[in-house]
């Protein structure tokens, strides 16, 4: 075979673990591999996870995809990184780890928790500095789960390990830093720290005002570089443990929103990509800053030039169907204990033998909350309208169609955001998987769904396709006609009728059980 030519290392580390793919310059993914990382669940919504072992299967991962790739390590001419984001890792002035990375879904530095712990400040985030972060950076500290509510945690809930530590650091630039020894993050990875002044694109600086109000120490956030930053190379030991050339450059990182951008080239034309892994996101493009505050919807700064990407995060998507098929189908319990073997196909027949509308059966897909379009993270899932008739085929297209009503319900927020409606949506994500979804999501959304080839890796190949152009082997405009498509989707005029009729209902239902959620979840960031 001819050899593939110049070749990337991209890594994405979602919350389950890093994905690692060795991507070519002509957008192909010659290798793939996944490590596992576990979670660790604490008292009073504490989710964390140890930057060791998450360092150990990203090095895992990359072992794998390099060696299974064929590709020569001469051709492997950089590493880049993206990954969740709102997640923090604490590191000493040698980089190692002073506890445990605080992952996003990490509720202990909600306000009224922060407010509760001695040395507190009373008088933070005053009406006028949270108008001040909304007016300069699109995003106040409101609620916990964000990077900079971490940071005020750990420094008044664990002042020793405050004291400790020397930066503050996203888990991509942890990573970065790993591979090259150099302490960075960029406007886009520091975003959820809410230190940037976002009215400009690729600033090197945190703003002072910003800082002064977040209570946290300048000194321990990291340096800022341009978003075209060559960082450095990979460290010889890390380079010999991995099979890559000496030399090999690193390219400073990307969240996985705004990645997942890059893969689906949603930073220009007329469509918006739509993710379902552990939450269901919405992604385009806008020129401008703007946060629209009813709908929890803003725009954050994107790579690309001149241009912000949408935020708009529905809450929980793929992460519903797994706990459904995980806890209710598949369970390992005092029940019983049934195989999950050949799952996903066994759904896809599910929902092939079971009408659209699941015979009236409504889920409720708020299992952590609610964000986008109306934010509540007292919020939590269900069905609606159990019958006798019921089965859990009925069930299991429910999942997937509340899923999707929640996403047709942000649609229409986010098209009067970006001032324009969508022609299509471009799917990925694990979520993206399944056949079954696509259809109900064109039919739900009214819209046609193109669903991507390798969907799971779609954030590794946007990641790659942003290092190529870093390097200056791509333009922007060579992104779109790159994204896999592997099939089209049109909406079936016929579902029409019921997926309106039922996603009326969603809406309706979740101002109606607000209030009941709201006094089952009353003790803080609910459970």
């Amino acid at each position: 075979m001819p050899a593939p030519g110049p070749c990337v290392l991209a890594i994405d580390i979602g919350t389950s673990g890093p994905k690692a793919a060795i991507v070519s310059l002509q957008g192909g993914i010659l290798a793939t591999a996944r490590a596992h990382v576990d979670t660790i669940f604490l008292a009073e919504d504490g989710v964390e996870q140890d930057p060791e072992a998450l360092w150990t299967a990203v090095k895992a991962a990359c072992g794998t995809a390099v060696r299974e790739s064929g590709v020569a390590a001469r051709d492997v001419l950089a590493v880049i990184c993206s990954s969740q984001y709102s997640s923090i890792v604490p590191v000493d002035a040698r980089g190692r780890p002073t506890m445990n990375m605080i992952l996003w879904l990490d509720k202990r530095g909600s306000r009224e928790r922060l407010r509760r712990m001695p040395g507190y400040p009373r008088r933070s985030d005053s009406p006028l500095q949270l108008l001040r972060w909304l007016r300069v950076h699109g995003l106040p500290p409101v609620a916990g789960g964000i990077s900079l509510t971490h940071m005020r945690w750990i420094r008044h809930a664990r002042p020793d390990v405050y004291q400790r530590t020397a930066t503050f650091l996203e888990p991509m630039d942890f990573v970065t830093m790993r591979f090259c020894g150099r302490v960075t993050a960029n406007q886009c990875t520091a975003f959820m720290s809410l230190a940037t002044d976002n009215r400009r694109l690729n600033v090197t600086e945190y703003d002072g005002a910003l800082l002064a109000q977040s209570g946290i120490d300048p000194a321990k956030l990291p340096g800022l570089v341009p978003l075209d930053s060559i960082v450095g190379t990979v460290s010889p030991d890390v380079a010999a443990e991995l099979g890559l050339a000496p030399g090999t450059r690193v390219v400073t990182g990307i969240n996985d929103t705004q990645c997942g951008g890059m893969a689906t080239a949603a930073f220009s034309g007329a469509h918006a990509a739509l993710s379902i892994g552990s939450t269901s996101v919405m992604i385009t493009h806008v020129d401008f800053k703007r946060t629209d505050v009813r709908h929890v919807i803003l725009s954050m700064p994107s790579p690309v030039p001149d241009t912000y990407f949408v935020m708009a995060e529905n809450g929980m998507g793929g992460g519903t169907l797994e706990h459904f098929l995980q806890n209710l189908i598949y369970a390992s319990d005092h029940f019983g204990e049934l195989t999950g073997e050949n799952r996903f196909a066994l759904l896809q027949r599910a929902v092939d033998d079971t009408p659209p509308g699941s015979a009236g059966v409504l889920f409720l897909p708020w299992m952590g909350g609610s964000i986008a379009p109306a934010a509540d993270s007292r919020m939590r899932g269900g069905f609606l309208n159990l019958g006798l008739h019921t089965t859990r085929s009925h069930m299991a297209r429910a999942v997937l169609e509340g899923v999707a009503m929640n996403l047709r319900w942000m649609k229409g927020p986010v098209e009067k955001f970006a001032r324009r409606r969508f022609s299509h949506f471009v799917f990925y994500g694990g979520g993206a998987e399944s056949d079954a979804w696509s259809q109900i999501l064109a039919d739900v959304l009214e819209i046609p769904v193109h669903q991507m080839s390798n969907p799971q890796y779609a954030t590794c190949l946007g990641a790659g396709l942003l290092a190529f152009q870093r390097l200056g082997l791509l333009g922007f405009g060579d992104f779109a006609p790159l994204v896999p498509v592997h099939r089209v989707y049109a909406p079936n005029p016929a579902n029409r009728q019921v997926y309106g009729e039922m996603s009326a209902q969603l809406v309706s239902a979740f101002a109606r059980t607000r209030p009941i959620f709201r006094a089952l979840n009353a003790g803080g960031d609910g459970r």
